[in-house]
């Protein structure tokens, strides 16, 4: 069903304001808090629009009004909470009462948590780009920043997922006897086996012994590779005086190194 209508617009709460004997927000906050002149700057009459558009005429409970969750969701946003830890956070603290559009100090929460999850997806990406993009250009008039700053944007991939490929001995042996043999074929050097099909299936199979916690047959297959290294290492040793600079040291290390593990 369509949102309810802001409450501080209202006059049935404006005679309410009148009767109650109960402080109001504004008497006792300060009036010069970032977020208490971000929410007298922005236009919250432009979000009611936008929100009605995303719900239907049917009869049911009204959801909450455009006010309160636009502001739940910058909330959200900018204080980088959790749905929960914002509710938490919203009864304790007047000021997020206040950027909501409460007049009030409310000791309840205003809506359920997973709600703030139906509201992003009923609003779409296109719709939190709105609002965000709203507040941007609020802060902009307000002097918060410069247009400038927005010339550059900062990305923070800490909690991104990174690509990163561990440097284990069956990858270590497997790197190396790939450019051995590829050392050889560039040279026109005699090769008895290349092993291209053995050793990277044999890498594969002590990444997945080691996943499953299978660790003797682990270092079974890692010691089977560590023997196709050596072979292929005895092979180029016997033609050394053909070529200059190998990578023999690499292998002879990683071939202690896997001894040592086996």
């Amino acid at each position: 069903m369509k949102p309810k209508a802001d409450p501080s617009y209202t006059r049935r709460h404006q005679r309410q304001l009148l009767d109650d004997k109960a402080r109001l927000l504004s008497e006792f906050i300060d009036l010069q808090h970032p977020l208490v002149l971000l929410a007298q700057r922005l236009d919250w009459t432009n979000f009611e629009p936008h929100w009605q558009r995303h719900f239907s005429d049917a009869s049911g409970p009204k959801a909450a009004s455009a006010r309160m969750a636009a502001g739940l969701l910058l909330l959200k946003h900018m204080e980088d909470l959790s749905d929960e830890g914002l509710m938490l956070a919203w009864v304790c603290n007047p000021y997020y009462q206040y950027f909501c559009g409460e007049t009030h100090f409310q000791h309840q929460t205003p809506i359920n948590p997973i709600t703030l999850g139906r509201w992003r997806k009923q609003l779409g990406e296109e719709g939190l780009e709105y609002l965000y993009t709203t507040v941007l250009d609020s802060a902009l008039k307000m002097g918060a920043f410069k247009a400038e700053s927005l010339a550059h944007v900062c990305v923070d991939s800490t909690v991104m997922e990174k690509h990163i490929a561990y440097p284990t001995d069956s990858n270590l042996l497997l790197k190396v006897l790939q450019k051995m043999i590829n050392l050889m074929h560039n040279n026109e050097l005699n090769i008895r086996q290349t092993y291209a099909r053995e050793a990277p299936r044999l890498a594969q199979k002590i990444g997945r012994y080691a996943h499953a916690r299978q660790f003797r047959r682990m270092r079974h297959a890692l010691k089977k590779l560590s023997t196709r290294v050596g072979r292929i290492m005895r092979e180029l040793q016997r033609q050394l005086s053909k070529l200059e600079g190998l990578p023999l040291i690499e292998a002879k290390r990683l071939r202690v190194i896997t001894k040592s593990g086996v």
